[in-house]
């Protein structure tokens, strides 16, 4: 990763939040409108603790974040949900969602320039919000934790900062166990990931998903297939074509119904939808089907799914992120925190699925086969495919 951010800079990014998956759920905070252009500043009051005012005496946190906020549903309410988790235990700790409305890389930097003498803690949510670490350095007595990407100097260098609490996760992982799922419950034995943008954290989740379909495939002859549509390829940081089937934004509902419908027609009865806000087109689509599910991403999407009397949520895998957001602002609360680039995954119980009952909809057989293979991901026997870990779908540790 040291020089994935130079890949992308003075690249004007249509995008959403990098990674957030799947449909909208209900709103978490109230939105007001805030600062003068491109910038949106929400100020949440709620049963969920939120407080604000200048007389509060605790930790001042904003989170920041791109066009689809706070309360997408997915990526960026996940890390949302883990400051509400702080507040609750703080209720004189106060809390500002920022959202930057254009994705593009520059204006996601300038937006927590603007803001970094007025909080204490500044929570960055996603690939775009690399190039912190100048800022970092000039404030020193601001604390950052920033998800999904390590933050990198102005030459587009990974680096540490002492300030800066930097998590990224092994989204291969989740998206293995997806592939697993998919593949074993499949009936049309067709199956596909729908991802937002080639952001190495999608083409994580695609590789992973792949990994976990030839695996069940070799396993546990499960003789599914990964549909790609060439069309919809995605080119990653490196200018590199990683196939998959991608949007080509985290915000377009409606090319995100397209990519949904035309799988569909291809005869994929399960969808791995990995494409923030673009994800909830995809839902539709399937809802429309009437005859396919789909896997949800980063959060349990359950609720999201209700079609009716039915729910088209086969499972969710997880990169769960509120945990690890709250314990580095209960890190920071007590004087306890520093800066560390982490890589995050199933041996801290990082990454993982939905298993409980009511809240998927998966065999025995094929629960059982899961609890399995994530006991063999833990312990490092199988580590799936990834974007830049030298290895494929079709040869990646614990496959042969």
């Amino acid at each position: 990763m040291k020089k994935l951010w130079k890949a992308l800079t003075g690249i004007v990014l249509t995008a959403s939040l990098l990674s957030g998956c799947g449909a909208s759920a209900q709103t978490a905070a109230t939105t007001a409108a805030g600062t003068a252009g491109s910038m949106e500043t929400s100020t949440g009051g709620s049963a969920e603790g939120m407080q604000t005012g200048d007389a509060q005496s605790g930790l001042r946190i904003a989170i920041v974040t791109s066009p689809s906020g706070v309360d997408d549903g997915s990526f960026n309410q996940d890390n949302y949900n883990g400051i509400q988790a702080f507040l609750k235990k703080h209720p004189d700790a106060t809390a500002t969602p920022v959202r930057e409305e254009s994705g593009d890389t520059a204006a996601a930097i300038q937006a927590v320039a603007d803001i970094v003498a007025d909080y204490d803690v500044i929570v960055c949510c996603g690939f775009q919000f690399a190039g912190i670490g100048g800022i970092a350095v000039d404030n020193p007595d601001t604390k950052f934790i920033l998800v999904d990407s390590y933050p990198a100097d102005a030459e587009g260098n990974e680096v540490s900062c002492d300030n800066v609490y930097a998590m990224q996760f092994k989204e291969q992982e989740s998206g293995f166990f997806a592939g697993v799922a998919a593949a074993l419950e499949s009936e049309s034995k067709k199956v596909a990931v729908v991802n937002g943008i080639a952001y190495p954290s999608n083409v994580n989740y695609q590789y992973g998903f792949e990994s976990g379909v030839n695996y069940a495939n070799a396993k546990y002859s499960a003789g599914a297939e990964c549909v790609e549509i060439p069309s919809y390829a995605g080119t990653d940081v490196t200018n590199a074509n990683v196939g998959g089937n991608y949007i080509g934004s985290f915000s377009d509902e409606a090319s995100g119904k397209v990519v949904g419908k035309a799988l569909l027609d291809k005869g994929c009865d399960i969808l791995f939808v990995a494409a923030g806000g673009s994800g909830n087109g995809v839902f539709t689509a399937v809802k429309e089907a009437a005859n396919a599910k789909v896997i949800g991403c980063d959060v349990d999407q359950y609720d999201d799914g209700a079609n009716g009397d039915a729910n088209i949520i086969l499972t969710s895998v997880l990169k769960v992120m509120h945990s690890n957001v709250e314990k580095q602002l209960e890190a920071v609360a007590a004087g306890s925190f520093h800066g560390e680039n982490a890589l995050l995954g199933a041996d801290t119980d990082s990454t993982g699925y939905v298993s409980a009952e009511g809240r998927q909809q998966l065999s025995p057989e094929t629960l059982q086969k899961l609890e399995e293979c994530y006991k063999k991901v833990q312990s490092g026997e199988i580590v799936p495919a990834a974007n830049f870990n030298q290895m494929t779908p079709d040869n990646f540790t614990g496959l042969k």
